[in-house]
């Protein structure tokens, strides 16, 4: 029976779980701002000792792969293979957007699709829908919102993550509904991280990267005026 160690940093919020075949042993979650790098070993190690675990134990460590914080997945993956390289045991990568998904499943009744959006730039999110199966109605995408991006959807739509607020003020359609947050988080990651590690589907520690969705742009410095 597998011990896993998640760390999810795709936001400002990071987080850090154990596993045991998928079910929660202990974690901890921080809502402090560019905090992410000072935390993470701190925290693994806390929560380690609150579940009588020591490191040692842990046979896999799972990580957000992204879309997200370019600096806090680049921190994040970065942990994770500093803890993988050390222990000797393999990553597995989680999709962002999957871990949001796995808060709200199983959650409503009746017929309703749910949208994670993750926000982007100016009206642009990250977004993947599926129905309440779990079957997929949009794939992962980068995808800039308008009134009419769920003009031909009847059926409810439970909408949420932190792209979401900014599509709420320009929207007004009787079957979408808005929950607030919902954000990545750790504790989360555990039922997806085991199948994959039972599964054997593991990251090359030496080569994997998070996967941005979109090139990271920087921008030029404007020129200081004499």
């Amino acid at each position: 029976m597998a011990f896993i160690l998640s760390i999810e940093t795709s936001t400002d919020v990071c987080s850090v779980a154990l596993h045991k075949k998928g079910l929660l042993i202990s974690n901890q979650l921080h809502k402090i701002d560019k905090s992410h790098s000072s935390l993470l070993p701190t925290i693994a190690l806390e929560i380690c000792k609150e579940a009588n675990v020591i490191l040692k134990e842990v046979e896999a460590i799972a990580v957000s792969e992204g879309p997200g914080s370019y600096t806090g997945l680049r921190i994040g993956v970065s942990t994770a293979k500093g803890f993988a390289y050390t222990l000797g045991i393999p990553v597995i990568a989680v999709p962002t957007i999957d871990i949001m998904l796995e808060a709200v499943r199983g959650k409503f009744q009746g017929k309703h699709l749910l949208c994670v959006m993750m926000d982007a730039r100016r009206m642009e999110v990250y977004a993947k829908m599926e129905n309440q199966d779990g079957k997929e109605i949009w794939p992962l995408q980068a995808k800039v919102l308008s009134q009419d991006s769920f003009a031909d959807f009847k059926e409810t739509i439970y909408l949420f993550g932190n792209g979401m607020p900014k599509f709420r003020e320009i929207v007004a359609q009787e079957n979408l509904i808005f929950i607030d947050e919902i954000y990545p988080d750790a504790v989360n990651m555990g039922s997806i991280a085991d199948l994959k590690y039972q599964a054997k589907i593991f990251e090359d520690v030496a080569y994997f990267e998070p996967n941005y969705l979109k090139e990271w742009q920087t921008t030029t410095p404007k020129k200081k005026l004499i």
